[in-house]
């Protein structure tokens, strides 16, 4: 039973039973025709002569069979045996191991996905030792500086007076909505975030997003349109994490865009989805970045961004949302100094209310 489960031992099993099933029809078959056509008294040197040429035939077709046989095995088991060392040099945490490519289009086939499966692993891998050099700089900055403070009050270089303590909340405000943020975008990322479906006018969400961040516009002097407020949106999605994404999409506007800027918002329709524009004359995206924007921790320009104390995963975490909810985010942009453009799509609701 043990040679029986090797794939080898049932290759040749197989080339060898059509053998032997082809000898015992030749055999049957000829005895047969020879019995009604040869005659008696020719019948058993034809018979005898039927044998030895059967016997011959079986021997050179057991020889072919074996021979195509190892090659087959050649040919199936050696890519097998590639994909098997290679699979324990990736769990060994080899992630840059690839298998080459047979000629059969079946196995290459295999083989050409086990390499898009080590590809993939090995980007995996990449981002999870990204990640964590991003997390610890991200965490160095407000630590770096809460002890700054700290040695100050020690040796009395620093006055234990409200001002400092303000300086040293903003630091630990600052690490909190850092762990706040990793812990929603681990929950995101991992579906463990509790959706609650209603139906919604996407319109009338913006508009309230809108209302919350008009102090901040008019703080900075911008410019801001909102096209087509009074059109109805009706999309089935979360109230609160559509919020969540807009207020992303139009604060990051609002920072990045210099002051006496311009920014439109404009709700419409498209080919059966309810779309929200956000248009802004800011510092721009440059094309390289363009596939990267979305990725958590990556930031355009890193020096403004720290110095707003954004986290850089907020794109991150409003992009899953609205893959939760059936949508899409999307940016474009001509080039840095051209603004940018963010898009966020959400099917319309086609369930009629009740």
């Amino acid at each position: 039973m043990g040679l029986w489960r090797q794939l080898r031992w049932r290759i040749v099993a197989a080339q060898m039973l059509v053998v032997v099933v082809g000898v015992i029809t030749l055999i049957t078959t000829a005895d047969a025709l020879a019995v009604r056509s040869v005659e008696p008294a020719l019948l058993a040197d034809f018979q005898s002569a039927v044998v030895q040429a059967l016997v011959v035939a079986a021997l050179m077709a057991t020889v072919a069979g074996l021979a195509t046989s190892l090659l087959l095995m050649r040919e199936i088991l050696r890519p097998l045996r590639e994909i098997a060392r290679s699979s324990q040099r990736i769990a060994a945490g080899h992630y840059d191991e690839r298998v080459v490519l047979p000629a059969s289009d079946e196995l290459a086939a295999m083989a050409a996905s086990f390499n898009q499966m080590a590809a993939a692993l090995e980007q995996v891998e990449q981002q999870r030792v990204t990640l964590i050099g991003n997390v610890a700089h991200e965490l160095r900055t407000p630590l770096a500086g809460l002890e700054g403070y700290l040695e100050g009050l020690l040796d009395g270089v620093l006055t234990n007076d409200p001002e400092t303590l303000s300086t040293m909340q903003h630091e630990v405000r600052r690490l909190r909505r850092l762990v706040d943020d990793l812990q929603t975008l681990s929950r995101v990322e991992a579906g463990q975030v509790q959706l609650h479906f209603e139906r919604v006018d996407l319109a009338g969400v913006v508009q309230r997003v809108v209302a919350q961040l008009r102090p901040q516009v008019l703080a900075r002097c911008l410019e801001f349109e909102l096209e087509n407020p009074d059109v109805v949106l009706p999309v089935y999605a979360d109230d609160d994490r559509t919020a969540q994404i807009l207020l992303n999409l139009i604060g990051n506007a609002i920072c990045y865009t210099p002051d006496s800027g311009c920014i439109t918002v404009r709700v419409a329709t498209a080919d059966g989805n309810a779309q929200v524009v956000v248009q802004d004359t800011g510092i721009g995206i440059p094309a390289e970045a363009l596939p990267y924007i979305f990725e958590r921790f990556y930031r355009v320009d890193q020096s403004r961004a720290r110095s707003s104390g954004g986290s850089g995963i907020g794109l991150t975490i409003a992009r899953y949302l609205a893959w939760a909810m059936g949508g899409e985010i999307t940016a474009t942009s001509a080039g840095l100094g051209n603004g940018s453009t963010f898009t966020l799509t959400l099917p319309l609701d086609q369930i009629p209310e009740s």
